[in-house]
């Protein structure tokens, strides 16, 4: 008789999940005839010892305290405390009916996962529900490791938790099925008492993963752990705790901590853990709270993009793109406008302002509610590749779900173009796949942006088939004049409070057409390393110098150029 037939009833009725179908009840009864031919062997409950009593009513109340700390619903609390009763009940032989409880949970909270797969291998153990082992986490990302599995589970491990089930998605149907295969392999081995765990972020993930196998979805339970979020006053707590480990935090800077979780923990999408380990690492790092950014209004984020020297075709593709978002927004469902792909690619030299219109779009798209956060996550190749096999999905997909609500920005992403072979280009593969698979599965949640220079992003483009079909927007950046570079020299220069004279603005624009030309030239880059040398020259030039009007005038001595040979070999 299959184990998974035989435990349907009894998960059924534990849990009370549902009620059992025809053929369950077919077998219920052919069981109930069979204990009619055996006889019944009574277990007797053990006797514990006053003392061994007190240690497990201590352990039990340990273990529930923690669960009710947890920020998860009551229904989530009340299925783990049953396990946990159950459990019990079991080593103490008031219940006799041995069950395994495979389950797969679904949470997008890592951190509450670890805490409850922590709590279960505890009280298996502790219970001897299970062998004495250790809880062992494997990702479907690590090939290698799923090809071990049997080690895995013939080794010391109590619980095997497996999980990173969305890799499902870009593999074949026969790596799906020897998984399967190994899955179903181990976990039928009954004697092993043995945990199985699989965790996905959502029921969708691994709906599929069973289609084909009725008998191994039976042997696991769903455990959808339905989260809550703590108040401000458990947020306000957690956060303190975390930076007083690290510094000292005046009573005034407490006031201000509180101030700030009050007006953007209640408006933000990040989870619960995310929300506070941000939040302590900027506070640890800078050593300050953070100011609350007030949202801008569209008029006043179309003011700051009209500020910016040139870039007229972008200004304008984002002018038009901000219409049709409205008028699909104001029109709803009666014009049939089809969801309109967001994701881009920003093509041109350094220093034709990529990131700093990236910096834009992304509060022009939390505005009309496109994304749910005003954020933008810079990255580059290094922040995506790793150094071993099976480290580079993962890390790929750690950020972008840091990106999710808002908008991802890949700077320089030519760079994760495969070229030549070995292990480093497989590595640079598995990073553009898995950000082509999250593209498809966040579209709603999640904006792509690459960006690099014009003649080496062919190569990026060309390097999967699957970037170019998911791209909506391919925006160029021209280079600029040179009459625009100095205007953003002038720009910065009044920003901080200087006036530049004649003479220096006509010195400052030979210097700038004079290198505009050379190989690797930085626009508005070159314009802010020329900017910050001519500062660092005034300072030396204006030493002895105490008239307010002098010291506020950059003269045609202070345009530096000297360092400026050296790094651009233009002069």
């Amino acid at each position: 008789m299959d184990k998974n037939d035989f435990l349907k009833g009894i998960y059924d009725d534990f849990f009370g999940i549902s009620k059992l179908s025809k053929e369950n009840q077919e077998l219920a009864k052919e069981i109930e005839e069979l204990n009619k031919e055996f006889p019944k062997i009574e277990v007797k409950p053990i006797e514990n010892t006053e003392s061994q009593k007190e240690q497990k009513d201590e352990k039990m109340e340990e273990i529930l305290n923690q669960i009710d700390e947890l920020y998860i619903d009551e229904k989530s609390k009340e299925l783990l405390k049953k396990i946990i009763e159950y459990v019990r009940k079991y080593n103490e032989k008031i219940e006799n009916k041995y069950i395994s409880f495979d389950m797969c949970i679904y949470t997008d909270n890592k951190e509450t996962l670890n805490i409850i797969t922590d709590i279960l291998n505890e009280i298996f153990n502790y219970f001897t529900y299970t062998e004495h082992g250790r809880k062992e986490e494997v990702s479907l990302y690590d090939i290698e490791r799923i090809e071990q599995l049997s080690d895995i589970y013939n080794m010391q491990n109590n619980v095997i938790v497996l999980k990173d089930f969305e890799v499902l998605n870009n593999k074949e149907n026969d790596f799906k099925e020897k998984f399967l295969y190994k899955l179903d392999e181990n976990t039928s081995k009954f004697e092993n008492k043995k945990i199985t765990i699989l965790y996905a972020k959502n029921k969708e993930t691994i709906k599929d993963l069973f289609i084909n196998n009725e008998v191994l979805k039976n042997r696991f339970f769903d455990f959808e752990i339905n989260g809550i979020n703590p108040d401000v006053q458990d947020v306000y707590e957690d956060v303190l705790e975390k930076v007083k480990e690290n510094m000292e935090i005046s009573e005034e800077l407490q006031i201000k901590l509180l101030d700030y979780i009050s007006i953007t923990y209640p408006n933000s999408n990040l989870s619960f853990p995310h929300y506070r380990d941000e939040l302590a690492e900027k506070i640890i790092f800078n050593k300050e709270i953070p100011e609350y950014e007030k949202d801008k209004s569209m008029d006043e984020i179309f003011a700051e993009l009209n500020e910016l020297v040139g870039l007229e075709k972008v200004k304008t593709m984002l002018k038009d793109l901000v219409s049709l978002i409205e008028l699909k927004n104001k029109t709803k469902d009666s014009l049939k406008i089809k969801d309109i792909n967001l994701h881009m690619v920003f093509l041109g030299n350094p220093g034709t302002g990529k990131t700093t219109v990236a910096r834009i779009v992304s509060q022009i798209l939390y505005n009309l509610k496109y994304v749910k956060q005003n954020k933008l996550i810079e990255v580059s190749s290094k922040d995506l590749v790793a150094e071993y096999v099976g480290q580079t999905a993962p890390k790929t997909m750690a950020v972008v779900e840091k990106a999710l609500g808002g908008v991802l920005f890949v700077d320089e992403a030519y760079s994760l173009a495969t070229g030549g072979s070995g292990q480093g280009s497989s590595f640079n593969e598995e990073a553009i796949a898995t950000l082509i698979q999250a593209m498809e599965n966040y579209r709603d949640n999640l904006v792509v942006i690459f960006a690099g220079y014009t003649k080496e992003m062919q190569g990026f483009l060309n390097a999967n088939s699957g970037i170019v079909s998911r791209i909506g927007y391919t925006v160029e950046f021209e280079d600029y004049t040179v009459e625009e570079l100095l205007k953003i020299f002038n720009q910065m220069m009044k920003k901080s409070g200087f006036v530049v004279s004649k003479e220096a603005n006509e010195k400052a624009k030979e210097i700038i057409k004079q290198c505009k030309n050379s190989k690797n030239f930085g626009n508005a880059r070159f314009v802010r390393n020329l900017y910050e040398k001519t500062i660092v020259k005034h300072a030396s030039n204006t030493k002895g110098v105490k008239l307010k009007k002098e010291l506020k005038t950059i003269s045609k001595e202070d345009v530096n150029v000297e360092n400026l040979i050296i790094e651009w070999i233009c002069l």
